[in-house]
């Protein structure tokens, strides 16, 4: 099979398309056929190992563990483990995998879901990294209740177009931090309120929040907190390394100085978790926003688009 690999940490430029071998699922996997895959953040930092402590999560400490890259897919069930139970041949699937950036990629049993007609592979590409991110994040603290303030920085990117509909579903009062291009985008999602963040700094205003989602955490957290109402609780997504390790470092005493829960998700996929998401884009309370399409063989350019950080919505890789 055709399947993008890499033997070192570095940049896109170590991304090469080669012939593999195609793998064989073991007892409780699924091996997808790959029509389309979906492009992260986390995959540029796992293509350089950057921050280090991306590579102590079992991604190898000096070089990568495994040579090929991506998880996020959507495509047809080749075959499966014996104790697969879930799944048959030729079943539509999305959700997460090894290796995804190849024509078939190897995916635990329950990292996977079938795939509602309703949606394109395309768009179901993009859901599982980012949807569940965006969901486990606005439940950091609990359910979301209705009324609430829930803010979103970083609203149009792929976690962000996510968190502001899931949100709005659950009865939230939504507020959305974004470019002054992307606006209009973040209105169709549903928020109630925009805020451009080249004319405007949310944590500046009399505005407090229940929740705050922070995808472009680039200022202080001792700054962004201010944002918060007492009971309020910050979720760190993305942004600065800085950021990444002031939560490691003082996130349990930042919540009990200020009174405010302060915390950091990264994304478990589950087909709870998943299913929760199909059932929102099927009764029309999701859409799923894909806004640049490669071809397998342009995934460092994929790769480099996302890396700038300025995605509106998913990037996808086209691969049959």
């Amino acid at each position: 099979m055709k399947a993008i690999i890499r033997t070192k940490y570095g940049s896109a430029e170590a991304l090469a398309l080669r012939d593999v071998a195609t793998p064989e699922p073991k007892e409780d996997q699924v091996l997808v056929k790959v029509h389309t895959a979906g492009v992260n953040p986390l995959d540029w930092h796992v293509l350089r190992g950057k921050p280090f402590f991306v590579r102590l999560m079992g991604f190898g400490l000096l070089k990568p563990k495994r040579p090929g890259l991506g998880s996020d897919l959507a495509g047809w069930v080749e075959a499966v483990g014996k104790n697969v139970t879930r799944f048959k041949v030729g079943d539509e699937v999305f959700g997460s995998g090894t290796g995804a950036f190849a024509e078939y990629a190897l995916c635990p049993e329950k990292w996977l879901t079938l795939k509602p007609g309703c949606m394109t592979f395309e768009q179901a590409a993009g859901i599982s990294v980012a949807g569940v991110t965006a969901l486990q994040g606005l439940r950091a603290g609990g359910s979301v209740e209705p009324g609430q303030r829930v803010l979103i920085n970083g609203a149009s990117g792929g976690v962000g177009t996510f968190a502001v509909q899931i949100a709005k579903a659950q009865g939230a009062h939504v507020t959305g931090v974004c470019s002054g291009k992307n606006i209009e985008l973040i209105r169709s999602l549903g928020a109630d309120n925009v805020i451009d963040y080249t004319k405007e700094d949310y944590w500046r205003s009399d505005e407090k929040y229940d929740i705050v989602l922070d995808n472009a955490a680039y200022q202080s957290l001792f700054i962004l907190i201010r944002s918060l109402k007492p009971t309020g609780i910050y979720v760190l997504v993305g942004g600065s390394t800085a950021n990444f390790w002031r939560m490691m470092l003082f996130g349990v005493l930042l919540s009990k100085k200020h009174g405010r829960k302060v915390t950091s998700v990264m994304a478990e996929v589950n087909e709870a978790d998943l299913t929760y998401l199909k059932e929102l884009i099927e009764s029309g309370k999701v859409r799923v926003v894909v806004e640049k399409k490669f071809t397998l063989s342009e995934t460092p350019e994929a790769m480099r688009f996302v890396e700038e950080g300025h995605t509106r919505g998913k990037t996808v890789l086209r691969v049959c």
